[in-house]
């Protein structure tokens, strides 16, 4: 019978080494796994956390082990790239860091057997990820296993499945389910049964068979196929949120009567379309998808996280009302996707094919997406394979990429006859792109509001979209803005502000839940995720455009937004609870809440009663002394201070790292371009375009130094499309921006640049 032992503990680590023992070392560092060398400089700042080899070594005694004719060794994630030997014979080679592989030790177990994995994310040209604004943690950062096993069993080689499929489609008030079985080494006297089981335990069906189904193409010669199908009267649907009901299969292989193999995985019953008019459907119904992304690290530990990890971000997710999450962009957890099927969470799962095309990475793209279907194959909580992110931030004719999406769409329709395909399209990506029509649904990563444009411009350009491509659903993948513990009563774009993110989150919550046509829109990022290559915001290494901080202990204002949207537990919730200290005679207090009517009380008199259709409620509150504020929604009440101050609290203001100027420090010759220009208007003549053409080369040579160096710029190229996107920004944002690339400009430079647009005259207004 199969069984399970798990190895986490007592492996001897080095790090920044090629070389493999034949003798465990006694002198290497000892660690417990999940383990990553990259918890600490993969989100300091400095784009110079380590990237290379490191070697893990473990003694697997066999007597310790259960007795069984065969044994493999499961890694259930090891980045990016690892190589696995026992007594100093190479057994294997897997490239990706996101999924589960194992490799047969069989032959080489002895009784004191030397296990080492030699783990390497250093930089290369053949796997995904390469270029992009996350770090690419190194390290065995998830559960590793021994699992025995008689000869004969389920197959545990194809791509780190099960060997076990369940496909279900409902009809009507039943549903018919396809259970295939894939075993190795069978011999003529086993059979196998199956057995469908409810949420109570209860056997709805059950069955057994002995003889191959069919002679299935592509089968490895000692695998067969038993596959059958089963029904469930009465089917008890899973319906995402409101009702995530599921089933339990089990697979067993028999053998004169005993049972020598077993394995089990729960699925859904479930209907899904994706309208391009009316959205999402669930099971008939209109069912919305409005939730986050989401990235596997945190503050501490990077990538390698517990159960209880993953168990509070399901729930902090949960709290904030989201129907859908976009696992990015990676393959996750295995017991992360067990949690989305238990809580109903309707999943993006995608592989990390990103930022940069590489032509030299094609099978690589191949190998992760056959990974990620046949790992995930049986999680209802899964309705699209996404085939890429922000792929065409270099540019989008390429016709590899275009190729190489027509190979990875038709694999998922493939291997997946009932889920659809999707990608996440950079914002600059002209609408007209070829590529955009290879899936069956797309995703826009828009920022209007963040990354230039202003916040009124994104559900405009849905609009556009949908109505240039009317038979295409469409969805926003990406957007949000980044706050950190800074604070303004007037705030502004690209300062960083808490007060700032909640003003853009109000502004683009009413812009896209109000289109029905959307099928899916995604935050980024439910929590804020170590970037080594960024420095902005007064934090560098992090990008912190997450509702929640990397430690998961502050939810921003934001995130109540949401909440006021999204979830039916009653709350009411004053924002602005870190911005005690404020200057001003009358200050705005803005309180979220999903009651129809608050009422606000300050030093205990109240302001007065308020309703919003819309769930943000806004008063004018008289800012004198210190003043106990308490919001009152029906049965819910939330509390916070304010204080009287003369001078501004210059706690509360970011300093950046890059040069800053006070307003009096830039000269605006009236007529004439400045600092406080948008690019948009500099390029309106031909002096501002030759401006702007010799900063960009000026930028380009800064920026290829430092990929020379090796830093990673976060996968951004100045390029036309850019720019244009960029066009709301004036000269000041952009400099101000600069950390996100590795580029700092000195008070002088910019002193330098602004003397020179005083020189170039404003286009004249149309």
């Amino acid at each position: 019978m199969r069984q399970l032992i798990n190895i986490n503990a007592g492996w001897s680590f080095l790090k920044d080494t090629t070389e493999i023992p034949t003798v465990l070392p006694v002198d290497w560092e000892v660690v417990n796994l999940p383990h990553t060398w990259n918890n600490i400089d993969g989100m300091d700042g400095g784009s110079d956390y380590f990237r290379g080899t490191c070697n893990y070594a473990k003694i697997i005694k066999k007597a310790e082990l259960p007795e069984a004719n065969t044994y493999y060794l499961e890694i259930n994630g090891a980045a990016s790239s690892a190589d696995v030997y026992v007594n100093g014979k190479k057994m294997a080679h897997h490239d990706g860091g996101f999924s589960t592989w194992r490799v047969n030790i069989t032959e080489e177990l002895t009784e004191e057997a030397l296990v080492v994995v030699a783990v390497d994310n250093a930089p290369n040209n053949m796997v995904y990820p390469q270029v992009a604004d996350f770090t690419f943690y190194g390290g065995m950062y998830r559960d590793v296993n021994i699992i025995a096993v008689s000869e004969s069993h389920f197959d545990l080689d194809y791509f780190g499945g099960k060997g076990f499929v369940v496909t279900p489609r409902v009809q009507e008030k039943d549903a018919i389910v396809r259970l295939q079985a894939y075993v190795a080494n069978k011999k003529e006297n086993q059979t196998v049964h199956f057995i469908i089981e409810d949420e109570e335990g209860n056997i709805v069906a059950e069955t057994s068979k002995s003889e191959k189904a069919n002679d299935a193409k592509g089968l490895a010669e000692n695998i067969a196929l038993v596959d059958l199908e089963q029904d469930i009267r009465n089917v008890h649907l899973w319906h995402g949120r409101k009702d995530p009901y599921l089933y339990t299969a089990v697979a067993e292989l028999v053998e004169d009567g005993v049972v020598i193999d077993s394995v089990e995985t729960r699925f859904g019953c479930r209907t899904y379309e994706i309208h391009p008019e009316n959205g999402f459907i669930l099971n008939g119904e209109e069912y919305p998808l409005r939730g986050v992304s989401r990235h596997q690290d945190r503050i501490g530990f990077g990538n390698a996280l517990l159960k209880e990890h993953h168990d509070e971000d399901m729930e902090l997710i949960c709290e904030v009302g989201a129907t859908t999450i976009r696992l990015a962009h990676y393959q996750h957890d295995q017991y992360f996707y067990d949690l989305c099927d238990e809580k109903g969470m309707v999943i993006w799962a995608e592989i990390p094919y990103i930022s940069n095309h590489m032509a030299t990475g094609r099978e690589n793209t191949i190998s992760q997406m056959k990974e990620l279907i046949v790992q995930n194959y049986n999680h209802p909580s899964i309705v699209v394979w996404g085939l890429s992110n922000e792929i065409t931030i270099n540019g989008h004719k390429d016709p590899d990429l275009i190729e190489n999406h027509r190979i990875l769409n038709d694999l998922c329709h493939e291997m997946d006859r009932t889920r659809l395909t999707t990608m996440a399209i950079v914002s600059m990506c002209p609408m007209d792109a070829e590529y955009i029509q290879i899936p069956d649904t797309v995703s826009w990563n828009h920022y209007f509001g963040w990354y230039g444009g202003t916040t009124d411009q994104n559900g405009p350009w849905f609009d556009e979209f949908h109505k240039k491509f009317p038979n295409l659903p469409v969805g926003c993948s990406e957007y949000g803005c980044e706050a950190l513990n800074w604070h303004n009563s007037n705030p502004q774009q690209g300062d960083y502000t808490e007060e700032y993110q909640a003003y853009y989150h109000e502004e683009l919550i009413k812009q896209l839940f109000t289109r029905k046509y959307l099928w899916a829109t995604h935050v980024w990022n439910m929590f804020d995720f170590g970037a080594d290559s960024r420095g902005e915001g007064g934090e560098n290494g992090q990008n912190h455009k997450g509702l929640v901080t990397i430690d998961r202990k502050y939810k921003k204002d934001a995130f109540y937004a949401y909440k006021a949207w999204l979830s039916d537990d009653p709350f009411v919730h004053i924002c602005g609870k870190r911005y005690i200290n404020r200057v001003e005679d009358v200050t705005k207090v803005t309180i979220y809440s999903n009651q129809p009517e608050v009422e606000l009380f300050a030093n205990g008199e109240s302001i007065g009663k308020k309703t919003a259709e819309d769930h943000f409620f806004y008063f004018d509150v008289p800012n004198i002394g210190e003043t106990k504020l308490e919001a009152v929604a029906g049965t819910c009440m939330d509390e916070s201070v304010i204080n009287k101050v003369e001078e501004f609290d210059n706690s509360y203001r970011l300093v950046e790292k890059n040069a800053i100027l006070n307003w009096f420090d830039i000269t605006e010759r009236e007529g004439y371009c400045s600092l406080n220009t948008t690019l948009n208007d500099i390029m309106g003549t031909l002096r501002g375009k030759m401006f702007v053409a010799e900063m960009a080369k000026d930028l380009m040579k800064q920026m290829k130094k430092k990929e020379s160096t090796g830093e990673n710029a976060g996968g951004f190229t100045l390029n036309e499309n850019l720019l244009k996107m960029a066009g709301s920004f004036t000269i000041l944002r952009m400099s101000s921006m600069g950390g996100m690339v590795g580029i700092e400009f000195t008070k002088e430079q910019l002193l330098d640049m602004n003397a020179k647009l005083n020189k170039i005259p404003l286009p004249k207004k149309k």
